[in-house]
């Protein structure tokens, strides 16, 4: 299901919820109302809690069906939470707190950005089972704001070029496509969550822009709401 939805007026989606085919993280504060819209639209389980001690799960977490890649100052009892409920969990040893923003990822790949050590990519190709390769996208590091993936699709910054189309639809071994979210934000990755079952956008996304965002992820036969 593809779902528009206000988060009080922040677009930043994808900042404050980290989605996978199985589960949902958000903060211990996120609406009610916002939950129960995430397990209708993507058909999965809404977990709570922080990471690092901060609401911003999506852009401190990333993941797929088989991990979680946290913050590296995540806190043991946060961990403790994650891995209670089956999932396993990695922290990467460098600096860089935003690892949902510098990471993208779907069961059948993952891009980051080229600051990640050696260390970091080999830590989150055991943890998500999946071959990573580093890479600016459209000129920028911040790789996981810059695209939506899910295991169909992704949508990417409008000024990506086609040359680096085509390397995100190798890693991914998914068909990729430029658009944009809430009426022309090219930062797609940080503006929305998709996973297989379903893509949730803010509020004042178009029809063509949802449109777009049907196709390329993959959601041609979906409900719009």
């Amino acid at each position: 299901m593809l779902r528009r939805i206000n988060l009080t007026g922040n677009p930043n989606i994808g900042v404050y919820i980290s989605v996978t085919d199985q589960i949902a993280i958000v903060s211990f504060n996120f609406p009610e109302m916002m939950e129960d819209s995430i397990k209708e639209a993507l058909e999965i389980d809404v977990i709570r809690t922080t990471i690092s001690g901060s609401n911003l799960c999506g852009a401190l977490s990333c993941g797929n069906s088989k991990g979680i890649i946290v913050s590296p100052y995540t806190f043991d009892k946060e961990i403790d939470l994650l891995e209670d409920i089956g999932l396993n969990v990695a922290k990467i040893p460098d600096k860089y707190t935003a690892v949902g923003n510098i990471i993208a990822a779907n069961d059948k790949g993952a891009i980051v950005s080229p600051l990640l050590s050696e260390k970091s990519i080999e830590i989150i190709e055991e943890a998500l089972d999946v071959r990573v390769e580093r890479s600016k996208i459209a000129g920028f590091s911040i790789i996981g704001s810059l695209l939506t993936v899910n295991n169909k699709g992704a949508l990417v910054h409008r000024e990506t070029s086609q040359s680096e189309l085509n390397f995100i639809e190798k890693v991914f071994r998914i068909d990729a496509d430029i658009g944009t979210v809430g009426q022309g934000i090219n930062l797609v990755g940080a503006c929305s969550i998709a996973n297989s079952y379903g893509v949730i956008v803010p509020e004042n996304t178009t029809g063509p822009e949802m449109a777009r965002i049907e196709e390329v992820l993959g959601f041609l036969d979906t409900e719009i709401s």
